[in-house]
C-alpha cells in the first residue's frame, strides 16, 4: 500500500466534499439541529395549556381558585363560556386542551366536602392528561367567606373535591394517540422522498430529453408526476387504519371520509414539498439528504414524539410551518374526538396555504432544460 496514493484519494474526497454544499451543510447542520432540539426545544413538562373556563358560581372564592390554578403554570385560560356543554364542544374542535367547570353551588359543595370543581381534559394526548392531574392538587379553603369576601388562608378541604375527567381516551392507551400520528409520519417520510427524487431521476436516467420533446407544460408535468404518488399515499393510509383498528383497537369516531380528506391534504402538501426539493437537488443522494433535513424537525417538533405545548414559543412558531403539525391536530380531532374535517378550520387553511406556496415555487423553479 502506497501512502502517497492513499493520501491523494483522501485529498480528492475532501475537495469533493467541500464542493458539495448540501453534504457539507448536513455534516454541520444535523448535529447542531439535534443538540438545539433535544437540549432547548424538547420539554416534557407541559405549561400554559390552552384552557376554557365555565365559572357558573362567579364568587370571589371561585375566582381565587381559578387564579390558584393559573398560578400552577399548567393552564392558560383563553376561553370563557357559560356552560359545560360549550367547553365540551371546544374540546371536540381542538380549540382547548383543558376545560374547568365551577358549578353554581360551588360554595355549598366546598364546605360539605363534596366534588366542587370538574376539570375536563382532552385525553387523546396522554401527556396532557398526566399534566392536568396536577390541578387536582390545588387546595380549597374551608373557611367561610361570606358574600364575595376575599378568600383567607385556612384549613384545606378534603381530597377529591377537584375531579379530573378524561374525554376520548379514559384508559390512557398510548396506541390511541400514536396510531393516528403514524399516518402522518409515514406519509411525510414516503411522499416527500418519492417526489424529491422524481425530477432528479429523470435527469440521471436520460429521460429528460424525451420530456423536453413533448408538448407538456411545466404545470402538466409536475402535477402528472404527483398523482400516482397521491394514490399510493391513500393506500398507505388505508393500511395504517386497518392495522390500527385490528391490532390496537383504535377507534374512528368521526367519518372515515373525513380521515381520507385530511390525509389527502397532507399527501398533497408533502408531494409539493418533494417536488420543490427535486428542482434544487442535483442527484438522488442530495434529494434524500434534503428530505432527511425536513423529516427530522417534522417528527420532533410536530407534537408526535414530544408535547407541542412544552416547546418554547419561538420553536412553536417554527413548527407551525410544518404540514405534519397541522395534520396531527386534524386527524386526531377526526378519529378520536369525532370532529368533522372543517371544524379545525385553521389547520385546513394552513395546509391549503402550504400546498399553494410549495406547488407554485416548484412550478416556477422547474425548467424543461438540461442545464
Amino acid at each position: 500500500m502506497s501512502l502517497r496514493r492513499l493520501w491523494a484519494i483522501v485529498l480528492k474526497e475532501l475537495r469533493q466534499m467541500r464542493r458539495d454544499r448540501i453534504t457539507l451543510a448536513m455534516i454541520v447542520g444535523i448535529p447542531v439541529m439535534q443538540l438545539v432540539l433535544f437540549g432547548y426545544a424538547i420539554n416534557l413538562n407541559l405549561r400554559h395549556l390552552d384552557t376554557g373556563v365555565a365559572d357558573q358560581a362567579g364568587t370571589s372564592a371561585s375566582r381565587a381558585l381559578l387564579m390558584d390554578m393559573v398560578a400552577t403554570g399548567v393552564i392558560h385560560p383563553i376561553l370563557r363560556v357559560d356552560t359545560p356543554e360549550q367547553l365540551v364542544q371546544a374540546l371536540r374542535e381542538g380549540r382547548i386542551s383543558i376545560g374547568v367547570v365551577v358549578p353554581p353551588d360551588f360554595e355549598r359543595r366546598r364546605f360539605e366536602g363534596r366534588e366542587a370543581v370538574q376539570v375536563m381534559v382532552d385525553g387523546s394526548d396522554t401527556v396532557v392528561q398526566s399534566a392536568a392531574v396536577q390541578l387536582a392538587q390545588v387546595p380549597l379553603s374551608t373557611q367561610p367567606v361570606g358574600n364575595d369576601r376575599p378568600l383567607r388562608s385556612g384549613a384545606v378541604a378534603s381530597a377529591g373535591q377537584i375531579s379530573v375527567v378524561a374525554f376520548y381516551n379514559p384508559q390512557r392507551r398510548s396506541a390511541i394517540n400514536i396510531v393516528p400520528g403514524l399516518i402522518g409520519i409515514i406519509l411525510t417520510m414516503t411522499m416527500v422522498m418519492f417526489t424529491a427524487v422524481a425530477i432528479v431521476r429523470e435527469r440521471e436516467r436520460g429521460n429528460m430529453e424525451l420530456l423536453i420533446a413533448t408538448p407538456l407544460t411545466r404545470s402538466e408535468l409536475m402535477i402528472g408526476k404527483v398523482l400516482p404518488y397521491a394514490a399510493i399515499g391513500l393506500v398507505q393510509t388505508t393500511l395504517v387504519l386497518l392495522l390500527g383498528m385490528w391490532l390496537f383497537d383504535v377507534p374512528v369516531r368521526g367519518s372515515v371520509l373525513d380521515v381520507y380528506l385530511a390525509a389527502m391534504l397532507l399527501i398533497t402538501a408533502n408531494l409539493s414539498l418533494g417536488l420543490l426539493i427535486s428542482t434544487k437537488a442535483q442527484s438522488q443522494f442530495q434529494a434524500m439528504q434534503m428530505t432527511m433535513f425536513v423529516f427530522l424537525p417534522s417528527i420532533l417538533l410536530s407534537g408526535f414524539m414530544f408535547p407541542f405545548a412544552g416547546m418554547p414559543r419561538v420553536v412553536q412558531w417554527l413548527a407551525e410551518v410544518l404540514p405534519l403539525t397541522h395534520f396531527l391536530r386534524l386527524v386526531r380531532g377526526i378519529m378520536l374526538r369525532g370532529a368533522r374535517w372543517w371544524e379545525p378550520w385553521p389547520e385546513v387553511l394552513a395546509l391549503l396555504a402550504f400546498i399553494a406556496v410549495m406547488m407554485t415555487l416548484a412550478i416556477l423553479r422547474f425548467r424543461k432544460r438540461l442545464d
